[in-house]
């Protein structure tokens, strides 16, 4: 699958956090994964967030996606305060608003393709979209796999799946944590053109935590971690641009 280099049109703010913080333990043992971040995310593009082991990216996706409560700060879906919200709102805005992959797939094993996809419409108790659903079908070219289980699928196949359940709902903005991590290079690439296409073709606001500076440069913004700051904002580049701000932040 080709992979497009050009830019999305932003046309708002899906997500932002302010003055973010996360610390894990306490006193002495305490450490520091998140500083103070502030960012906002645009509609309709593609951010990818990079940084060493340690510096807080899969930290701050956890935070704006609601699935871990930062120390300090806020965290904004739209216009909504999700650090304010009662765990019960804060699921339902999780459920309904907000898509995430993870890197190890998190496919219900006794259940198909098909019938993961449309899970959290299934438990929410909302009608799937069908021809949006058919239309992400259609993308991640697993039509023939439909009523297959996860043990019978690739590796590739199953995070497909997992990036189409993201998406069928429609949410306001999916995350990503490494999501090519567990993958070869063919399915990697294959599933990157998926996410790029959800975000070029149907304004999918997406934001990919990453490693790789091959899958980083296919998004329009790049946001480079350290220390739990965001340390470099770069817009759209080309994986040796992203290498070589990788190595000068090691370096520095």
């Amino acid at each position: 699958m080709s992979i497009s280099t050009q830019p999305a049109a932003a046309t708002g703010v899906a997500a932002r956090c302010v003055d973010l913080t996360k610390v894990y333990g306490t006193g002495d043992a305490s450490v520091s994964a998140l500083d103070g971040v502030s960012v906002d995310f645009a509609e309709g593009r593609f951010t990818a967030i990079m940084g060493p082991s340690g510096s807080g990216k899969s930290t701050l996706l956890h935070c704006l996606a609601g699935l871990d409560t930062p120390t300090s700060g806020q965290v904004f879906i739209g216009d909504v305060d999700i650090t304010s919200l009662q765990e019960k709102k804060l699921t339902e805005l999780r459920r309904d608003r907000i898509g995430f992959v993870f890197q190890a797939f998190n496919l219900v094993p006794t259940l198909t393709a098909a019938e993961n996809i449309t899970l959290p419409m299934d438990i929410a108790g909302r009608d799937p979209e069908q021809a949006w659903v058919d239309t992400v079908v259609r993308t991640i070219g697993l039509a023939d796999r439909l009523k297959h289980k996860p043990s019978q699928l690739s590796g590739g196949q199953q995070q497909r799946v997992a990036a189409a359940r993201a998406l069928a709902s429609r949410p306001d903005i999916v995350f990503a944590d490494e999501p090519t991590g567990n993958l070869d290079s063919k399915a990697s690439l294959e599933l990157l053109g998926f996410l790029q296409q959800a975000v070029r073709e149907h304004g999918q606001t997406t934001v990919m935590v990453t490693h790789d500076p091959h899958a980083a440069a296919i998004a329009d913004r790049v946001l480079f971690l350290d220390d739990g700051e965001i340390v470099r904002d770069l817009d759209a580049s080309d994986a040796h641009t992203v290498i070589t701000t990788m190595e000068e932040l090691r370096s520095s």
